[in-house]
């Protein structure tokens, strides 16, 4: 363990946590220090989140002990943690759809005056704290519920900011940022540290944490495997086969590997100059059998949309979809399910899955008139077909009737697309198809969907990491503020070229 000159600020020492039929935490030991980011990884299922509700006082530790400050503590609820000055950013952020940026920024801890909550107050103080975390132009009196995903990630770490806090918890904070985005939250992370207060870090991109981390912890099983590695110097190889307990190559299948789609196929999916007013600017997009296409961005630059819009989700303000040359219904989600197109959402739990229901159900759920007679569902028809189309995926556990929320990362989004196997999907929409999934399950991911391309499925790509579309797209399209300003085979663009491209946003000549 590479030693801190700094007294700790937290020390966590031996802590265990069992749920029924699995020990989540097996003696983990965890120390950060005033002014540090200790960086925390592991696969999904390692145990992380379950100790970072330890430390949030959302679970109590069945052993093991907490110091903060030199002074032993129990954190018998959140608010407890609060009040010693332990913040939490969760992944899936907590925030009221149904109230103001300030309602939420103070919530729990609204400024009052005799039992009257001072709203004006409440409203400048969210404007001060927005204003430091860079983005003074969101409105403290909006509602979350109409905000960006990034917009709700800065809420989220204003209302953190909102109390004297001294170690912030942050789990996977720039997952929905674009870069600009993530270059404001390490400065803001660089004046939180500034000012003595600790960050624990919790990221899959590898690339962070040698940017952001002082320290690395790896969990395992439960386990903390390495502690107080150097975020700096640890070579990427050593991580990862910490992580995994093997050595598990950070990179996509090769190309030529794959079969080419036929060069003069008839393209399965045309878009003929879609757009939506404000959102982004006519397209035109070819789309044949076996291919990938990326479509690569900034977020705002209307990624995200155009596939909501070729899946029917959004209703276009111009332009049109064709499927094998047929026009599709505009903004209509079941024309575009019977003609064979598929979404895997950006939102993968709000979105795509029905978190309290089993896996067999979010599989056959876009398929389930195959398996109804009289009005009747023919459950074993339905668990059968599910599970040929789970196996097919790999997907773990092997579990049919355990509820999807289970699942980690990888296999919940491997959930998802056997939803559109099954349903004989022609064309898969993937936006951010590894958000959340560590970077074991990623490997699996990108081969299962070269694999697919492989076997003739048509597949449009939107993520906001440039190296995953670079290393999966046969094609990209580059955008920039709803408009396409640069379209290129992937083996001609490198990271650099299209950063410039979406940062100066040069139209194609």
């Amino acid at each position: 363990m590479a030693p801190d000159p700094r007294p700790p600020l937290l020390t966590m020492s031996g802590i265990t946590k069992s749920f029924p039929g699995v020990r989540a935490l097996d003696g983990v030991d965890l120390e950060v220090a005033p002014g540090e980011v200790h960086c925390l990884l592991g696969q999904n299922g390692a145990g992380k989140s379950t100790l970072i509700k330890v430390l949030a006082g959302a679970h109590q530790p069945d052993g093991g002990s907490i110091t903060w400050n030199g002074e032993p503590v129990r954190l018998r609820s959140p608010s407890a943690a609060v009040r010693l000055g332990i913040a939490t950013l969760h992944q899936e952020l907590d925030l009221v759809e149904g109230l103001s940026v300030a309602e939420n920024t103070h919530l729990g801890h609204e400024p009052a005056t005799a039992g009257f909550v001072r709203a004006k107050t409440a409203r400048a103080a969210t404007a001060a704290l927005l204003k430091r975390l860079g983005h003074p132009e969101i409105d403290p009196a909006r509602r979350v519920g109409g905000l960006s995903a990034a917009q709700r990630q800065i809420v989220s770490m204003a209302r953190a900011l909102s109390h004297d806090v001294r170690l912030i918890v942050m789990d996977e904070p720039s997952a929905a940022l674009d870069p600009d985005e993530v270059d404001n939250l390490f400065r803001i992370v660089a004046d939180l540290t500034a000012d003595g207060v600790a960050v624990l870090h919790i990221s899959h991109r590898l690339e962070e944490i040698r940017r952001i981390g002082d320290r690395v912890t790896v969990l395992k099983d439960g386990r903390a495997v390495a502690r107080g590695l150097p975020a700096a110097t640890t070579p990427t190889r050593e991580v990862v086969s910490l992580m995994t307990g093997r050595d598990v190559p950070y990179a996509f299948p090769d190309r030529p590997g794959r079969r080419a789609h036929a060069p003069g196929a008839e393209p399965v999916l045309t878009v003929q100059g879609l757009a939506r007013k404000g959102e982004f600017e006519a397209l035109d997009l070819e789309l044949r059998p076996g291919e990938i296409v990326g479509l690569a961005g900034l977020v705002g630059s209307g990624r995200s949309e155009i596939l909501e819009t070729v899946y029917g989700a959004r209703r276009p303000t111009a332009g049109r979809v064709l499927v094998d040359g047929r026009p599709l219904r505009p903004g209509s989600v079941p024309a575009a399910v019977r003609a064979g197109l598929g979404l895997a959402p950006e939102e993968r739990k709000a979105q795509g899955l029905l978190l309290l229901e089993s896996v067999t159900r979010n599989v056959s759920v876009s398929s389930l008139g195959r398996f109804s007679r009289a009005g009747w569902i023919d459950r074993a028809a339905e668990r059968a077909a599910a599970r040929t189309a789970t196996r097919e995926l790999s997907l773990r556990p092997d579990h049919p009737e355990a509820p999807v929320r289970t699942l980690s990362g990888g296999n919940q989004q491997k959930a998802v697309l056997a939803r559109w196997l099954l349903r004989g999907c022609r064309v898969l929409l993937l936006d951010e198809p590894t958000r959340g999934v560590d970077v074991g399950a990623r490997a699996e991911l990108y081969a299962l969907v070269r694999r697919l391309a492989d076997e003739g499925l048509a597949v449009l790509l939107v993520s906001s990491e440039v190296p995953e579309v670079l290393g999966l797209a046969d094609r990209v399209l580059v955008l920039r503020e709803g408009r396409v300003v640069h379209e290129a085979p992937a083996r001609d663009l490198d990271e650099h070229r299209v950063l410039d491209l979406v940062m100066e946003g040069s139209p194609v000549a």
